[in-house]
């Protein structure tokens, strides 16, 4: 089928999905979650082909993203049945107004329509945008990466499974078939077909659908993640939480990539970074990480001479890049000169830092004494989320069901006229 065939039977599909009530959208993401289960073999076997495809392509690191097992499937289930859970966010009355000549004005939530969701990798994206756009009132159509295909299309063939099991039209959910880059074209010049297009993934998707999409477009994902760590740190503590956002999954968007370091922290922190992060690592068997240093920090610790693009680069890998800043200003200013709003943190024990820090730094997420891989949709108690808004029009930061409706004005009258 065509990627123009499935946009029109996805919108045909929505009729019956405006019919479903609430309980009826939740009953039937029970049904894909249950669906998931029980097609996990034959997810986890088509997984394996994409692994074995992708071993001489794709860097070890970013295998992880790609693979899943028996624990991922299981959480994906779980992810669907935490968004069924949720409140129902269609039908919300928002505002209501009564006008002097009697008229009621009700702002009301309602679905977006027809979602398009462009992504690279990570076959969990495919169940939690079905989860999420279902739940919303939403149909979507999927167009994953051609390194997960298999994968993404085991999962979308156990979610029309539990779409039918439920009463629903399997055709809400939709995988595109092309993984050319005519078929993501075609998405983004899909006027009149697609209500929204998110792209997840890297900065060259994110900026192709920014830059040549017609359909309306909202911005995601690329994390050149800081943590400051401050003159007043707790040491131990930002040692922890800088160890955690670097290594604890590198190649997601919410991992830190560069750790700012306040001059008079830095000759005690700075060592032991190094040895946290390099030697401890090496010594346990585990990847240790580049540190890529500007000319401060290379006079405290030894590591690699900071490039032109280090501080401009989202790594996804086991790399950090490290500056010594003179002040809290200092690095806020260079925040705001290499970020890509999405998020940031500050380690510190001064409440006057970390309110000055909080205000300055304007990016989606903003930590204090926090690593910055909360930046999810689950962690923030949204289920799981569409992606990492780090625009400001209509959605900022995590986006869960509120995000992915739209409102309309219903006027109630009795005979006025103008």
């Amino acid at each position: 089928m065509t990627t123009r065939e499935l946009l029109l039977d996805a919108r045909s599909a929505m009729g019956a999905l405006a019919l479903a009530s609430g309980r009826e959208r939740s009953a039937a993401l029970r049904a894909m979650a249950a669906r998931l289960r029980s097609e996990c073999g034959a997810i986890l076997a088509a997984n394996a082909e994409d692994l074995e495809a992708a071993k001489a392509t794709v860097a070890p690191v970013m295998l992880d993203r790609l693979r899943l097992d028996e624990a991922r499937v299981e959480a994906m289930a779980a992810g669907v049945e935490a968004v069924a859970d949720l409140p129902d966010p269609l039908d919300r009355v928002l505002s209501e107004t009564t006008r002097p000549n009697g008229l009621v004005i009700r702002q009301v939530s309602v679905p977006m329509g027809l979602i398009a969701i462009i992504y690279e990798s990570r076959p969990n994206v495919t169940s939690d945008a079905a989860a999420l756009a279902l739940k919303s009132g939403s149909a979507c159509v999927l167009r994953g990466g051609k390194e997960a295909f298999r994968s993404n299309n085991a999962i979308v063939n156990a979610l029309k499974q539990g779409l039918e099991d439920a009463g629903l039209p399997g055709a809400l959910v939709a995988l595109v078939q092309d993984t050319s880059r005519a078929s993501a074209t075609e998405l983004m010049r899909a006027t009149g077909l697609v209500d929204l297009l998110i792209p997840r993934g890297g900065a060259g998707l994110i900026r192709a659908c920014v830059e040549n999409a017609a359909v309306p477009v909202i911005q995601t994902g690329t994390g050149i993640c800081h943590i400051y760590v401050d003159k007043a740190a707790d040491l131990s503590m930002a040692l922890d939480i800088v160890d955690n956002a670097k290594t604890s999954r590198p190649s997601v968007c919410n991992a830190a990539e560069v750790c700012l370091v306040h001059r008079d922290a830095a000759p005690e922190f700075l060592p032991r970074l190094h040895d946290r992060l390099v030697t401890r690592r090496a010594a346990q068997g585990l990847a240790p990480v580049q540190l890529r240093l500007d000319e401060a920090a290379a006079a405290l610790i030894p590591g690699t001479p900071a490039g032109p693009d280090d501080f401009d680069t989202e790594f996804l890998d086991y790399i950090l890049a490290v500056a010594v800043v003179d002040s809290l200003e200092a690095a806020t200013d260079h925040i705001a000169r290499h970020s890509t709003g999405h998020s940031e943190a500050i380690v510190t024990a001064d409440e006057a830092a970390a309110a000055a820090f909080t205000r300055r730094v304007d990016s989606a997420a903003v930590y204090v004494n926090a690593s910055t891989r909360f930046t999810d949709g689950g962690e923030f108690g949204l289920g799981c989320e569409m992606g990492i808004s780090t625009q400001k029009l209509h959605a900022r930061g995590p986006m869960g069901l509120e995000q992915l409706t739209s409102y309309k004005y219903i006027i109630l009258g009795s005979g006025q006229i103008r």
